[in-house]
């Protein structure tokens, strides 16, 4: 019933959820954070947009997997506290789960990286093969959208989508004024881009959404992290 009251409602708990876990479970926090890496490798090994789609799928099943895993471990404890060999046979069901997905994932990371010939035809497919920038684009703002959210639930303060440790509204905003810097290519244009970013950021700190030092974090983290792969990892945008 508690659905019906507020559309918004199913999101918010769903929301929670991923928090909670993330707070609590000490597995999911080294599963955002291999996330986070595997990301970082496929800009680097210029993956193909249909590479990046099994690899965001794995991903997907691995964190499914540990959250399916700790509800039916919450479940279980708050039926019984004490010894019991079907409470024992539900939680060892669950954890293999987990490692049947983990077992996969290291399956497919195999085949798209080191497998399939890659690493002895590293140098050749680098100078051949430069993807597509909406697969670049798309996979770092993902790497951006992860590294902040991770921040904001380590920093425990604020709520996910509001307040925080670090502005996720001035990392978007930066982020996407420097994509327009290197697609453009034109100084007056990132000029007026960085404008329009710094305009959004300083409405959070006048709403008293964020403190300045907050904006300043993600404006900064939101720009490296461009910089870094359009730059360096992933130049796609020629300048």
């Amino acid at each position: 019933m508690r659905f019906l009251r507020n559309p918004m409602n199913g999101f918010k708990y769903a929301v929670e959820g991923v928090v909670h876990v993330f707070r609590t479970q000490r597995h999911m926090r080294f599963h955002f954070l291999t996330m986070v890496l595997v990301l970082v490798v496929s800009l680097v090994f210029k993956l193909k947009r249909e590479e990046v789609i099994v690899l965001l799928f794995t991903i997907t099943l691995v964190l499914a997997a540990e959250m399916f895993n700790t509800a039916i471990e919450a479940v279980v404890d708050l039926v019984t506290q004490t010894y019991h060999p079907l409470a024992k046979f539900a939680k060892d069901i669950a954890s293999g789960a987990v490692l049947i997905t983990a077992i996969n994932a290291l399956a497919i990371g195999f085949l798209l990286f080191p497998g399939g010939q890659r690493l002895n035809l590293l140098s050749e497919e680098l100078g051949l093969h430069v993807p597509d920038w909406p697969t670049v684009g798309s996979v770092t703002f993902l790497l951006l959208g992860i590294m902040v959210l991770m921040w904001k639930v380590a920093g425990r303060k604020g709520k996910l989508l509001k307040g925080g440790v670090v502005s996720g509204h001035s990392a978007v905003g930066f982020f996407l004024a420097t994509t327009i810097v290197f697609m453009s290519g034109r100084v007056a244009i990132g000029i007026m881009a960085f404008m329009l970013a710094v305009l959004v950021a300083q409405s959070r700190v006048e709403g008293g959404i964020h403190t300045l030092a907050e904006v300043v974090l993600g404006a900064l983290l939101a720009t490296g992290v461009a910089c870094v792969v359009y730059g360096v990892l992933s130049p796609v945008f020629p300048l």
